[in-house]
């Protein structure tokens, strides 16, 4: 069964930087794509970043240029280097696929405050 599990939030400082892991548990991990999503209280599960099978990324206007997806296939996981945090940037993340139906998992909180 598809599964996520996202760990690595926390509180930052605006301007520092976190980094998220999301182990995938799923029959051939290197073939799927995966995206980072982020939402906030009463608001749906927006799309921030995304990496393809090959390594390609692509990102949401309003992370692009601080925040850094990658993969290891060997280990099953997909990172998410956030740097220059922003107040608004503050939600909860989670990893997931538009390849196939799954279930969102609990994410990981992300607070940005001084």
């Amino acid at each position: 069964q598809l599964r996520f599990v996202e760990t690595g939030g926390g509180l930052v400082q605006p301007g520092g930087s976190l980094k998220l892991s999301c182990v995938v548990s799923v029959d051939n991990f290197k073939d799927l794509n995966v995206a980072w999503y982020r939402r906030t209280l009463g608001k749906q599960h927006t799309q921030i970043a995304h990496i393809t099978s090959y390594s390609d990324t692509t990102y949401a206007e309003s992370v692009k240029g601080r925040f850094i997806i990658s993969r290891d296939n060997g280990k099953n996981t997909v990172f998410l280097q956030m740097n220059s945090l922003k107040p608004e940037d503050a939600a909860f993340y989670y990893c997931g696929t538009p390849m196939k139906y799954f279930i969102w998992s609990q994410g990981t909180q992300v607070t940005v405050s001084s």
